[in-house]
Order: C-alpha cells, then sequence, then structure tokens
C-alpha cells in the first residue's frame, strides 16, 4: 500500500515537472524588441522621463466617462423596475435623476471641459 502511494506521488511530480517545463519552454518570446516588451501607457513611452507635463484635459475626460458609465447602471433598472412600484414616485425620482444629470453636464459644457482642442 506504501508502495503504490510513494509511487503514485512520484508519478504526480514528474507529470507536474514536465508540463511546467514544457510551459516554459513555448512561453519564450523568440524575438526581444524594445517596443513589443514594453508596456503600452496611453501613447506615453514607459523608458521616458516620468517629469513630462500630462494633458488635464485627457485626465477630465476619463472622469466625466466614468461618471456617466455609473450612470447608465442607475438608469437600466429604473427602466426595469417602472411597472413594479407607484409610478408617480418612479417618475419623480427619475426626473430628480436626469435632472441631477443634466444639470452636471451643463455645467461641465459650461466650464469648457468637454472642448478637446482650443
Amino acid at each position: 500500500m506504501i508502495n503504490l502511494l510513494l509511487m503514485n506521488s512520484l508519478m504526480i511530480i514528474l507529470i507536474t515537472s514536465i508540463v511546467m517545463v514544457i510551459a516554459t519552454v513555448l512561453s519564450k518570446k523568440p524575438i526581444y524588441d524594445r517596443e513589443k516588451n514594453s508596456p503600452f501607457e496611453c501613447g506615453f513611452d514607459p523608458k521616458g522621463s516620468a517629469r513630462l507635463p500630462f494633458s488635464i484635459r485627457f485626465f477630465l475626460i476619463a472622469v466625466i466617462f466614468l461618471i456617466f458609465d455609473v450612470e447608465i447602471t442607475l438608469l437600466l433598472p429604473m427602466v426595469i423596475i417602472a411597472d413594479k412600484i407607484n409610478i408617480s414616485s418612479w417618475l419623480m425620482v427619475s426626473i430628480l435623476f436626469l435632472l441631477i444629470l443634466l444639470l452636471g453636464l451643463y455645467h461641465e459644457w459650461n466650464q469648457g471641459a468637454l472642448k478637446w482642442a482650443q
């Protein structure tokens, strides 16, 4: 019984080692190119200086996109539950939510945050 258990353990170790060696050999890249091996970070050169000026407009557009993306996840359930709750309270909450969204969009537009190039 112990002999069979020892043999099974050795077989498992051997198979695991063979699979690891095959995976290591197959995962090696034959060509080492600076451009292909560097991470792509939104068009910035990762090997260059980290102290270059960053466009605040790019960051602002990304934040606005995230805000409106979250708002979509809040709007979809409102449509689904429209027939399950009181229509007057649903209408009031929906109009208030959309009004807040439109006021935020107007504020961003008024501040010039949506203009990419001047």
